[in-house]
């Protein structure tokens, strides 16, 4: 089992910046691939951004040039630094990481992030 506990969401103004930290505990040696989905209200969830143990990067169209996702495998750790917020990043943004060797598909508990005009 995995557990994944998020940090670093809240209310920021358009324009402004978040960093969001996601820590993994647990049989945490067994995660894949990692990254940061994102549900606003009435809409599905969607993936923001992901990221492979080696390090290879996939956004979204809408967040490309604004954020990153990058991941320290010593500390167990994914975070998404999110610049130049617009009022639609808002969102809860859930982690999620994936263990192939299991099939297991993990979340977090959730995050929210809200950008205000």
């Amino acid at each position: 089992q995995v557990q994944l506990v998020e940090s670093g969401g809240g209310l920021v103004q358009a324009g402004g910046s978040l960093r969001l930290s996601c820590a993994a505990s647990g049989n945490a040696f067994s995660i894949n691939d990692m990254g940061w989905y994102r549900q606003a209200p009435g809409k599905q969830r969607e993936l923001v951004a992901g990221i492979t143990r080696g390090g290879r990067t996939n956004y979204e169209d809408s967040v490309k040039g604004r954020f990153a996702i990058f991941r320290d495998n010593a500390k167990n750790t994914v975070y998404l630094q999110m610049n130049r917020l617009k009022p639609e990043d808002t969102a809860v943004y859930y982690c999620n990481a994936k263990d192939y060797g299991s099939g297991y598909d993990y979340w977090g508990q959730g995050t929210q992030v809200t950008v205000s005009s």
